[in-house]
């Protein structure tokens, strides 16, 4: 292995907390980890996609992206279909060698490894991780009806060598992708052969902040404002739009400022009033009905009619964004025109104002905007308080700490895991966390469910993730076993009540900080935290809580058995 390659493998270990586990494993977390971050625009788990362990098929890493969503569970899949009544699904394999050639036959092992994985009767003995993602498999095909098309399949081949195009190889991968495409259950499927150099470049591809550039000749530049260096006001043509919210692969970017709610789903009737439109034979009338998207990035370059937007954000038009994107194949959307407003400035209040002035079409109430707004804002501030061990990175904006070295990966906490480790520890709400958290956002959404209240103390919210990034590093360490995995946010919720004696305070109160500050005492000294989560996992033991059962781990009524036990103890 070349000396570079090792070096991106050791900061990437580093960034991720993560313990050799010798070259071969460790350039397996390195392919993985880059592939799936240049096809998926979101924050992720590295450990959900390895697959590659004894039985695995001739496959290392498996990732199943339906609707822009990373799947790991069936219970997602009917939640995305429930919301947006369609699927959108790409498959990404990979396997990783260290050797520095090509081998026709390991090419063809895993070929046929994948194509073993979609066989309604595999031939190949299969491990658990690869029977759970073939389970999910099955799930999405039988669902076919709703498919806007086929899925699509990409294989990713990595060595620590060089392609040549060797004639012989290349005859190996198109023999491959042609008995794939004898299976007929695929719009398109791409063999991807990775050298050293081509894996050192999408590694440090990961690394670089949202950029795009854009023909924006219908424009008009707006006056000189306090606290913003450029601003603009036009129409894009779509096929211009679509380089602002989908990378080069037609993959939806995740540039949406307001991902608290996140895109509301074709059946809500402000969005199916904007689909029908677009749909219709008369959509150039778009630009007139609409309020248009708003981009507020760091920088804006322009040159002549090029403009090159570094580091931006939709503040404004997620729900249109999405509704356009949906809709990208339709034979009438090239006759959209977008009306935009594009505003450079690095003025959080600045942008506040814009993202509360400008939101107004869907169903959330302003008032319910600002204070989520607000909120996320300040408890990213409250999270940077923080030093040292107890230091920890709050990401309301999808990867905003890519292109910062000094931040270990394993410490960012994302929006949906601030809501699943919440929800779960002070809600004692783990059964509607464990898969997708969409019942949590809707509830959010609706002003049902008690989080991110605007007069809410933030000392519950970073007691939650830092508890939820204590036990993943008990599991990434090995401290305990990754079979518990499964029911990580029960576990966070049996923790706060073992280890409190009195009800939990308001939220609103500064009992609320007392009450965290014992829980984080706990946390703080590994050793008292590892003897804390193993009581944890002593209750699950005894109970009649089944951890590897799918229904206990979603049923409330089980969630109440383990409180139970816990309160006759």
């Amino acid at each position: 292995m070349d000396r570079i390659t090792e070096s991106l493998i050791s900061e990437l270990l580093e960034n991720l907390e993560l313990q050799t586990e010798g070259a071969s494993k460790d350039f397996e977390k390195l392919v993985n980890y880059t592939i799936i971050s240049n096809e998926y625009n979101k924050t992720f788990d590295i450990s959900t996609l390895t697959v590659g362990d004894g039985n695995d098929t001739g496959i290392d890493g498996i990732a199943i992206i339906v609707n822009g969503q990373l799947i790991e569970s069936i219970d997602e899949i009917e939640d995305l279909l429930e919301k947006n009544n369609f699927l959108e699904v790409d498959f990404i394999f990979t396997q990783s060698k260290t050797s520095s050639s090509f081998e026709g036959a390991e090419i063809n092992t895993f070929v046929f490894g994948v194509k073993d994985f979609f066989d309604v009767n595999p031939k190949l003995v299969r491990n658990d991780d690869i029977k759970r993602f073939a389970e999910i498999s099955n799930y999405i095909f039988s669902k076919a009806p709703n498919f806007r098309e086929n899925p699509s399949l990409k294989l990713y081949y990595v060595t620590t060598g060089k392609w040549t195009n060797d004639t012989n190889l290349k005859a190996v991968v198109d023999n491959g992708v042609e008995s794939l495409e004898q299976t007929n259950l695929f719009d398109k499927i791409n063999f991807f052969a990775y050298g050293a150099r081509e894996i050192s470049s999408a590694y440090r591809k990961t690394k670089e902040s949202t950029s795009t550039t854009i023909n924006f000749n219908a424009r008009i530049t707006i006056p000189k404002i306090n606290g913003v260096s450029q601003a603009y006001i036009g129409l894009l043509p779509y096929n211009e739009f679509l380089k602002i919210v989908a990378d080069e692969e037609d993959n939806l970017l995740n540039v949406f400022e307001d991902n608290v709610r996140d895109f509301q789903g074709d059946n809500n009737d402000v969005n199916g009033g904007i689909a029908s439109t677009i749909t219709n034979e008369g959509s150039e009338i778009f630009s007139v009905l609409n309020n248009g998207i708003t981009i507020v990035a760091s920088t804006i370059s322009p040159t002549g009619d090029q403009f090159t937007i570094t580091d931006y954000q939709i503040v404004n038009g997620c729900q249109t964004s999405n509704v356009l994107y949906n809709n990208r194949k339709d034979q009438n959307i090239n006759k959209v025109v977008v009306p935009v407003k594009l505003i450079a400035t690095d003025d959080d209040e600045v942008k506040t104002r814009i993202t509360l002035a400008t939101n107004n079409q869907t169903p959330i109430k302003k008032e319910q905007l600002a204070s989520l707004t607000r909120f996320q804002r300040n408890l990213e501030q409250y999270f940077n308080s923080y030093e040292g061990d107890a230091r920890l990175y709050y990401e309301r904006r999808s990867k905003q700490y890519n292109g910062d070295n000094s931040v270990l990966k394993s410490k960012i906490i994302t929006v949906p895991y601030q809501i699943k480790s919440f929800a779960a520890m002070f809600l004692d709400e783990p059964h509607n966390v464990t898969s997708y958290f969409g019942a949590i956002v809707r509830r959010l959404n609706e002003g049902k469910t008690q989080i991110f209240d605007d007069d809410h103390a933030f000392s519950p919210y970073y007691t939650s993730s830092y508890a939820y990034y204590k036990l993943e590093s008990f599991f990434r360490k090995g401290s305990i076993d990754s079979s518990y995995k499964k029911v990580r946010f029960h576990i966070l919720m049996l923790f706060r009540i073992m280890n409190s004696t009195e009800v939990i305070p308001p939220f609103n109160s500064k009992k609320i900080d007392k009450y965290c500050e014992k829980l984080l005492g706990i946390l703080n000294n590994d050793n008292n935290a590892l003897e804390a989560f193993r009581k944890c996992l002593l209750i699950i033991d005894y109970s009649t809580f089944d951890k590897s059962d799918k229904q206990d781990v979603k049923l409330v009524s089980k969630t109440k058995t383990l409180i139970d036990y816990v309160k006759n103890l």
